[in-house]
């Protein structure tokens, strides 16, 4: 991405626009963060402006990798994570209140770290570790712009809510899930997705992997649990794969871990349908080709992993994670299912269940067209500018930008 900042402003040259960063700890909170720097370095380059970026986090989450990789110089704060549980007494454990009790050190570091910086924004884009630099913002009288990835806005966000001066969301149905007040500020954005995914060929995926079996004719499912992989998606899969690979071909990134364990599996196979299954622990720059030559996928329903397939338009079964906080994968899955954009897979998920979700899907070319299409209408391939709309918006102190979004 290269490095955003610049030090100095040169005389006669536009001021730069500073932008502080908090949020983090996995991935669903970092990288939109990252696809918002970049468009709006971009935005501002084409009025001669450059940006200064300082992202806030914790030194344990993926952000104090991510930020200094990318050129940001990082600031580590203190915080505690809330260990959330349906029974309000667990919620006291002693793990909470010792972490609770971090919050008010990682305020005080946040508000110097924000008062030195002086920035014309704070984007908090959700984890616990937003809530000490959110606070720190209202503190120092800097515009707060949340923004939202899943359909319900997240814990840390809830806290911050009063604080904001934007909140962005990447549904309309998380509108009327707020209170009238935080409705009042809410702007429908989109979850930012990363540019290089919306740009694939399926063909370069075919070539770059080596499908020495793809089969044109056949419907192509690709099938994922992220980056580590998903015990659970994994064994489902290998129970349907005989059945699955005489209907499509198969592209699998199972996890590091799991790849032999799959690769033995498919020497059973007759060699005609082994030639039409790809495994591979980890897919990396040929995703976006991947995706765009997958006609089905099948995967959790992180707000990450939705907004690049409704993005794409592509049909989808998902599996979700049933430990997810506060349960938002299956609050993400059921919100396209109900509108006919994917198919959602919760409770016990069998065999049967698989091929009973992908039969009527890989033997109806129409019926997977229609789900695509469906998708794609709740996908927000431009989400990264609006989102920056808002964000400058709210550093001039302006309704405009963000407001052409508000029933968007």
């Amino acid at each position: 991405m290269g490095s955003p900042l610049v030090n100095s402003t040169h005389e006669g040259a536009l001021p730069a626009f500073r932008l502080t960063v908090t949020g983090g700890g996995t991935g669903g909170h970092t990288y939109p963060a990252l696809t918002a720097i970049g468009a709006l370095r971009n935005r501002l380059a084409g009025s001669g402006r450059v940006l200064e970026v300082l992202w806030i986090g914790t030194e344990s989450g993926l952000e104090a990798r991510v930020a200094p990789a990318e050129g940001i110089p990082f600031t580590p704060v203190a915080t505690g994570k809330i260990r959330r549980s349906s029974n309000p007494l667990k919620m006291l454990s002693a793990a909470n209140v010792r972490d609770m009790a971090r919050v008010p050190l990682g305020v005080a570091q946040a508000r110097k770290a924000i008062a030195e910086f002086r920035p014309d924004v704070v984007l908090a884009t959700g984890g616990y570790v937003a809530v000490p630099a959110g606070l720190a913002a209202r503190m120092c009288g800097r515009p707060l712009v949340l923004h939202e990835q899943t359909v319900r806005l997240g814990l840390a966000n809830r806290k911050l809510a009063g604080s904001a001066t934007w909140i962005a969301v990447s549904s309309e149905s998380t509108l009327e899930l707020l209170s009238e007040e935080a409705r009042s500020i809410a702007v429908v954005t989109g979850n930012p997705v990363r540019p290089e995914v919306l740009s694939g060929h399926g063909q370069k995926a075919v070539e770059a992997l080596g499908l020495r079996g793809f089969d044109g004719r056949r419907p192509t499912v690709y099938v994922t649990g992220g980056a580590q992989g998903a015990q659970q998606i994994n064994t489902v899969v290998s129970g349907v794969l005989s059945w699955l690979l005489e209907h499509a071909n198969v592209i699998h990134q199972c996890g590091p871990d799991h790849v032999e364990g799959l690769r033995q599996r498919a020497t059973s196979l007759p060699a005609q349908s082994a030639g039409r299954y790809y495994v591979s622990g980890f897919v990396g720059q040929e995703l976006p080709d991947v995706l765009a030559l997958a006609d089905v996928v099948v995967s959790r329903s992180g707000a990450g992993t939705l907004a690049e397939l409704t993005a794409l338009g592509k049909a989808a079964v998902f599996i979700p994670l049933a430990t997810s906080a506060g349960n938002e994968q299956a609050y993400n899955a059921r919100h396209l299912q109900e509108a006919g954009a994917a198919v959602a897979l919760e409770g016990e998920v069998t065999a049967q269940r698989m091929q009973d979700a992908l039969g009527p899907l890989l033997a109806d070319a129409r019926m997977r067209q229609a789900m695509a299409e469906r998708a794609r209408a709740h996908g927000r391939p431009d989400a990264a500018d609006r989102l920056v709309d808002v964000i400058l918006s709210a550093a001039e102190g302006s309704t405009a930008g963000a407001g052409k979004h508000r029933l968007r």
